[in-house]
């Protein structure tokens, strides 16, 4: 999904109060925090995941691999917290 620099904006405030809902250790990624991962994209639409244990560039790496396997678009990263979008069946948030 394309979203203008307005629209990310205007996430990354929503996304401002959230709590991580899905945290990501030293494992990595599995199937597990893809299936949890899916599910909380479906329901929230606009989630914050914690990636703890890894340097910088490998979080943009697990978050460039999170945002491919959940189609979901990547809005903001800032240390070892990434927020991610994806609009739902039933849309709730109302970007313009």
């Amino acid at each position: 999904m394309t979203l203008t620099t307005q629209q990310i904006r205007k996430l990354r405030s929503m996304a401002h109060h959230l709590k991580p809902v899905v945290m990501i250790g030293d494992k990595g990624i599995n199937d597990n925090i893809l299936t949890e991962l899916d599910r909380a994209l479906e329901h929230h639409e606009l989630i914050k995941i914690r990636i703890a244990g890894a340097s910088k560039d490998e979080r943009r790496a697990l978050s460039n691999e999170i945002c491919q396997a959940s189609n979901a678009t990547l809005i903001q990263l800032i240390g070892n917290i990434t927020i991610l979008y994806r609009r739902s069946k039933e849309p709730k948030i109302m970007i313009k």
